[in-house]
């Protein structure tokens, strides 16, 4: 097929997808092609692999959205409550209710004590572990591949919901699966980038666990590649 074609073809693609509200599908599935192509996958798993990435994509979206239209005051999770603190307050019903049976019953929770005793932490915790049985949905698929590459790490800050997404798929994959990450910030920098230093450090625990770590400077490999040719050029 000619470069016109291709070119027309896509953009055919895309606007069928905008018409179908699949945006993720939209903007993925010349690169997933490509995936597919060098992973020698059929049309089948292509397909497959395209539309879990809409599903995906559309779940984690689910969350955000529902997480910020909860206006929680702070989002907490249960794993910062320190329960030794307070040992009047039985950890394991509360860790039991996080599994979330009690939504299916249809069963009310009421926490009653004076304020600073932990109400507001533990509600938002039951809150958020609720979210995160959606989440696992969504990150069990990244487990299953063999290897995953994630390019630029702590490049950008993140918000809470896309760090303990990434964490999840971190962790999952720990001792089971390979992952590259490439990052320019040391790991002493990365708590600046991640909202919950907790969680960051946790990351960083299972990440460099084991890891092959290679320092590639700090002299810009590209710049010294341009300027390289360009001297080769001059020469000739």
């Amino acid at each position: 097929m000619s470069a016109p074609s291709l070119a027309l073809q896509q953009a055919a693609i895309r606007d069928y997808a905008k018409q179908l509200r699949l945006p993720t599908l939209g903007s993925q599935f010349v690169a997933l092609a490509e995936q597919a192509i060098k992973a020698k996958q059929n049309h089948v798993s292509y397909l497959e692999a395209l539309l879990a990435a809409e599903l995906e994509e559309r779940e984690h979206n689910t969350v955000v959205r529902r997480l910020q239209e909860a206006r929680l005051p702070k989002l907490k999770t249960l794993e910062e409550f320190e329960f030794q603190q307070a040992p009047h307050i039985p950890a394991a019903l509360i860790r039991t209710l996080a599994e979330g049976d009690y939504l299916k019953r249809s069963e009310p929770i009421v926490l009653l004590g004076e304020t600073g005793s932990g109400k507001t932490h533990l509600a938002t915790g039951l809150a958020v572990a609720k979210h995160k049985s959606e989440l696992n949905r969504v990150t069990n698929r990244w487990t299953r591949y063999e290897l995953i590459v994630i390019d630029e790490m702590a490049y950008v800050a993140m918000s809470e919901a896309a760090a303990e997404m990434l964490f999840q798929v971190i962790a999952g994959r720990a001792e089971r699966a390979a992952v590259i990450v490439t990052t320019n910030l040391p790991f002493s920098e990365w708590t600046t980038m991640f909202p919950n230093a907790r969680l960051c450090k946790a990351m960083l625990d299972r990440l460099t666990d084991q890891a092959h770590i290679i320092e590639t400077g700090t002299e810009s490999y590209r710049f010294r590649r341009t300027l390289a040719k360009k001297g080769s050029k001059a020469s000739n």
